[in-house]
């Protein structure tokens, strides 16, 4: 059985003694009323998440240029994993486990779509210059995009699946960023006979 609230009961004001009332006026005389701040400008709501995936879709088109194979790219859940078609499945099973050491870094935190892609470009150039094997890139998780979605993610990922001395890349282990950056293996050796 129910319970039954009692009513709530009328507010009374207390009385108030004329003394009090003119004494309380006195003194606030002095005191100017305040206007209230204007109200905050409500902030546009994020695009909705199907309209941000199929824009974020878009993009990586764009940036790839053609659409992906089956056998180039598995994408399990969160997880990025690619094999360059032809290379051993061991490569890319040594590289998710981190038996192949990061020899460098790159962190794209705060980097528009542009901006990023320049920067992933420079530090390939600088990696084949120093002939790095294996480097880890910082995309991010897109907690600062609209709709929370990881656009560089994606982007990073179809932008190293267009350079040949990309022989694999997966997510990285959890203490190199997670979810939040691929560790990348690079073949400059096997690139540079195919050009001789």
């Amino acid at each position: 059985m129910r319970r039954r609230r009692p009513s709530p009961q009328p507010w009374v004001s207390p009385s108030v003694l004329p003394e009090e009332k003119a004494f309380f006026e006195a003194a606030m005389a002095d005191v100017k009323r305040f206007s209230a701040p204007p109200a905050p400008a409500r902030p546009k709501p994020p695009a909705p998440v199907a309209a941000q995936k199929q824009k974020e879709d878009l993009e990586v088109r764009a940036a790839l240029g053609r659409p992906l194979s089956s056998d180039e790219i598995l994408e399990t859940g969160d997880e990025w994993l690619y094999l360059q078609p032809g290379q051993s499945p061991a490569l890319l099973r040594d590289l998710r486990r981190g038996r192949i050491r990061i020899q460098s870094r790159l962190d794209l935190h705060g980097c528009n779509v542009e901006e990023a892609r320049l920067e992933l470009a420079a530090f390939l150039h600088e990696a084949q210059q120093w002939r790095w094997h294996c480097v880890c890139i910082v995309h991010g998780k897109g907690l600062g995009s609209p709709g929370r979605i990881p656009v560089l993610k994606r982007l990073v990922g179809a932008w190293l699946m267009q350079h040949q001395e990309v022989l694999a890349f997966a997510q990285a282990r959890p203490g190199e960023g997670g979810s939040g950056a691929l560790r990348v293996l690079l073949g400059w050796r096997q690139h540079q006979r195919q050009q001789n």
